[in-house]
């Protein structure tokens, strides 16, 4: 495998090469957070196709063929809806609104009254999230070069911090376009066609396995709508998402650059799901669904597009990894511990070296965690249950109610988010109850709580339609002078 190492070895030093040419642009807090929000639609689209798309769409994707067939591409599937829905119906507004965090959003809707309680939701969604992915670097690096789970949960951790902690969103940026092309090339264009034609194509698949797996609702219609429920709308307001929505030179950029993300993502499911069914035919007893991925890269791919597919299945996780990452300690440093302590700091290179400082902290706690944690599904859905139940509501309800109070959304964000966790903790993490029941009480608790107490302020409205319709500029401070 010394030309699958090679391949792998230089994708690596190429991210943290790239790491280190973001951290020449990344001078400011725009810069460093949202890329200066200059990205192009070519940029955008990429990036964002690559954040959404990780080891869970990749790997898991694949398992969820291996295990169901077709209809296995749901999940996937609901994410690219939930990308088109945000691109379509909301990236354009939130674009505009030139803040750095939901949190930010959550306050200037709501009068400045929502920012630490969302926060520390939204960070411990964030924190799952980059946990996941970086569990899923033990799968990948045991292909490769089978280490023990910890030494590579570390190695594939210290590589996306490195690069995350020294560029920001520009370093990030530029590692996930590379890691889009690496995933396009080494899943759509190679392994799928490549699995297709060693299961004997699709009429011999067909021949081999039960009728279920070609059916597009074989997975349970319940899975589905719990889907949609979890993913598609989590899609819209999680803060690894809005971020690179915040990285848009414009809203018409972030509006159709975000739809092509969206069908690529639609275009990803249905490959992962086709490849899970011929590993299927291939290996019908493996151990586990999530071995799928392994196996058939492992034993099928000839060397060389072995490494370049390996090397896809580290960018998914990578992108979304880093994604997850700057989000949590974007959130942690500007709505949790900027507030808590009251201080402002002087200007915009004193905050890049804030925010460069809580992206390493927080990396080394999402390592720490992920060493210590093993299921991938249960975090993952303790990440969304937590977002969609605790955070849905108050954000879309502030984007289309009027009515919608910051006492609303607080109450909204505290019985959701403690609904969410006690059913959890009564059916179980993977139970569809927490999400049902949880998104329930956190509506019914805006509303009433809402229409129960005074309309939010008029000036407090005013200005944020203002900054809807996109006549407030970006606040900017003058950057540090160097003797300073």
């Amino acid at each position: 495998m010394a030309i699958d190492y090679a391949v792998i070895v230089v994708y690596l030093v190429g991210m943290l090469a790239m790491g280190w040419w973001g951290m020449r642009r990344a001078k400011s807090k725009s810069e460093f957070l949202v890329a200066g929000r200059r990205l192009g639609p070519t940029m955008y689209s990429g990036t964002m196709a690559a954040i959404v798309l990780g080891g869970a769409s990749t790997i898991g994707g694949v398992g969820l063929g291996y295990q169901y067939g077709l209809s296995g591409a749901w999940m996937v599937f609901t994410i690219g809806l939930g990308l088109l829905a945000l691109s379509v119906f909301f990236s354009a507004r939130i674009a505009r609104l030139k803040v750095y965090t939901v949190s930010e959003m959550l306050d200037l809707r709501y009068g400045g009254r929502a920012g630490v309680v969302s926060g520390v939701v939204m960070w411990a969604y964030t924190l799952m999230l980059a946990v996941t992915s970086t569990i899923a670097y033990a799968t990948i690096f045991d292909v490769l070069f089978d280490v023990n789970r910890t030494v590579a949960i570390i190695l594939g951790g210290s590589i996306v911090v490195a690069y995350s902690t020294l560029g920001g969103m520009w370093s990030i940026t530029l590692t996930d376009m590379v890691q889009f092309v690496v995933k396009t090339i080494g899943v759509l264009l190679l392994l799928l066609p490549i699995a297709v034609v060693k299961a004997g194509g699709f009429s011999e698949m067909k021949a081999q396995l039960p009728t279920e797996y070609f059916d597009p609702l074989g997975i349970g219609g319940e899975t589905i709508f719990t889907y949609v429920l979890i993913y598609t709308f989590g899609m819209l307001i999680g803060q690894d998402i809005w971020q690179r929505v915040f990285t848009a030179r414009s809203d018409k950029t972030a509006k159709w650059g975000g739809t092509v993300a969206g069908t690529y993502c639609l275009a990803y499911a249905l490959a992962g799901a086709v490849i899970g069914t011929a590993a299927k035919v291939l290996y019908p007893k493996l151990g586990s669904a999530d071995d799928a991925f392994a196996t058939i890269v492992k034993d099928e791919l000839p060397v060389g597009v072995r490494g370049l597919v390996l090397a896809a299945a580290l960018a998914a996780v990578m992108s979304t990894s880093s994604g997850a990452l700057i989000a949590c300690a974007t959130v942690a440093n500007n709505d949790i511990w900027s507030r808590l302590r009251g201080k402002i700091t002087g200007g915009d290179r004193d905050e890049v070296k804030d925010n460069r400082a809580f992206i390493l902290i927080m990396g080394l706690a999402v390592i720490g965690t992920a060493i210590a944690l093993n299921n991938v599904v249960e975090a993952l859905t303790v990440a969304y249950n937590l977002l969609v139940g605790g955070l849905l509501v108050p954000i879309l309800g502030g984007l289309l109610w009027k009515r919608g109070t910051a006492q609303g959304a607080l109450a909204s964000v505290a019985v959701g988010g403690l609904a969410v966790i006690g059913l959890m903790a009564t059916y179980g993490i993977l139970a569809n109850e927490p999400i049902y029941y949880g998104l329930l009480s956190s509506l019914a608790t805006y509303v009433v709580v809402s229409l129960a107490t005074p309309a939010t302020d008029a000036a407090v409205l005013e200005a944020w339609r203002e900054r809807l319709a996109g006549r407030v500029p970006e606040p900017r401070s003058e950057p540090v002078p160097a003797h300073q």
